[in-house]
């Protein structure tokens, strides 16, 4: 049996939720979900633990599978129990076929995160445990085998890192904000951890905020950077397809990392994914590659490189090189294309529904509702939030929907019954959708 990593003294050993968890949100079709109590066995996860699945309606075979890994403490754990209801990562699923999955420890915020944030503790064999359950409850056998585009969180990377060097057949990408694994660079070294050849033509980005040990050391996230940058050093001086996105204004907090991420994970998937589900991962090309030198915002193709690539940042394409040089100038990403028209608009009573597809690059930031043309609305009606950009759904500190959950409605307080309704969506760079079909009740 492998050893344990050791992150942290372990003090007691909880095997119950803190009174204070929210309740999980509801999921019914197209969101399913397994839950688990915490065990006492020796390896086997302490935690109780909750994993929720969205599946893309319509879609017959799912081809990957999209994990939003949170990170430790109560506060991140409760974050991570709306991560399958994201919109804007729902709306990359849907392109690629992929499931969305958020996975949600209940740890104590007392108890140490290495208790699941190394898979070993029982955290790994309770996620492929999941997996396996939700193909049974969904009817879609093919998640049993079906690849992993894994985006963690601090302790959440640690773990997608960890998994990453376990089962490394089963990743198309990793994503690691704030986090690495501990790895074996020399025989005197504890850590059991090594990382196998295969991984490295897995692509990685590890993320980052610059006070997290670059610009700033005053505080308990200055082990970021050096651990990143070591995980980097080992991986890309052995050829490795990693890279790294320091957001140049942020700390610990998620705050924009989506809108480089997103398209990070799209340009991946695309190469990436089999036609058929089944089949195996294709390799990732590299013809396409361009690079950086680390902490520089200068992109160019590799094939241009004058320096040595194994110290440079490697960047799938020109598109995801273009939105790097953005974000690692001023954690922002330009988008020049407006999102797609709300769907499906109803008029029950006096309260207008619809449905809505997040724009792939900048998700939704609000909706426009107009009365025989005529602006009479704004949903919601005052932009809200702390970190990254200002959005409909409310995005936390570990980049996930906050609770509760937002409702696409709009209750009239007037109407006439010869009204024509429209509704459009708003990005979040400022960019207006087509109106969506007339309703006229």
């Amino acid at each position: 049996m492998l050893a344990r990593l050791t992150f942290c003294s372990i003090a007691l050993i909880c095997t119950t939720a803190c009174a204070d968890y929210p309740p999980l949100p509801p999921a019914e079709p197209p969101y399913y979900r397994v839950q688990y109590e915490g065990s006492t066995k020796a390896g086997e996860l302490r935690f109780p633990s909750s994993y929720t699945i969205w599946l893309p309606p319509g879609v017959e075979k799912i081809r990957g599978i999209i994990v939003h890994q949170h990170g430790c403490g109560e506060g991140a754990c409760i974050a991570g129990q709306t991560a399958a209801f994201d919109l804007h990562y729902q709306a990359l699923a849907k392109k690629h076929h992929c499931a969305l999955l958020g996975p949600a420890y209940q740890q104590p915020e007392k108890e140490a995160c290495q208790l699941w944030c190394d898979p070993r503790n029982g955290s790994g064999d309770r996620f492929l445990q999941a997996i396996e359950e939700l193909a049974e409850k969904t009817g879609h056998a093919e998640l049993k085998t079906a690849p992993w585009a894994i985006w963690g969180h601090s302790g959440g990377a640690v773990w997608t890192g960890t998994m990453l060097i376990l089962h490394t057949d089963r990743f198309a990408c990793a994503w690691l904000r704030s986090g690495a694994p501990k790895m074996l660079l020399k025989p005197t070294e504890e850590s059991p951890l090594n990382l196998p050849d295969a991984a490295l033509s897995v692509p990685i980005m590890c993320n980052l905020g610059t006070k997290e040990g670059i610009t700033f050391e005053g505080d308990m996230f200055k082990m970021v950077w050096p651990s990143q940058k070591l995980f980097f050093e080992v991986a890309r001086g052995r050829g490795g397809l990693i890279g790294v996105a320091v957001d140049p204004k942020g700390s610990h907090e998620a705050g924009n990392t989506r809108y480089l991420a997103i398209p990070w994970f799209d340009a991946i998937l695309a190469a990436r994914l089999p036609e058929t589900p089944g089949e195996a991962l294709k390799p990732m090309p590299t013809e396409q590659s361009w690079v950086a030198r680390l902490l520089d915002a200068q992109t160019m193709p590799e094939t241009l490189f004058s320096g040595d690539t194994r110290t440079s940042v490697w960047l799938p394409n020109e598109t995801v090189a273009k939105a790097y040089s953005e974000y690692v100038t001023d954690a922002n990403v330009s988008d020049a294309t407006p999102p797609p028209a709300p769907t499906d608009l109803k008029l029950t009573e006096n309260t207008l529904t619809w449905t809505a597809e997040a724009d792939l690059e900048s998700g939704i930031s609000y909706f426009l509702i107009y009365q025989d043309g005529k602006q009479i609305a704004q949903v919601p009606d005052k932009l809200t939030g702390n970190f990254g950009r200002k959005v409909f759904q409310v995005i936390n500190y570990s980049d996930t929907p906050t609770q509760p959950l937002k409702e696409l409605r709009y209750k009239l307080t007037t109407h006439g019954t010869e009204a024509t309704y429209e509704v459009f969506t708003v990005n979040s760079v400022g960019l207006q959708s087509l109106p969506s079909a007339p309703l006229k009740p």
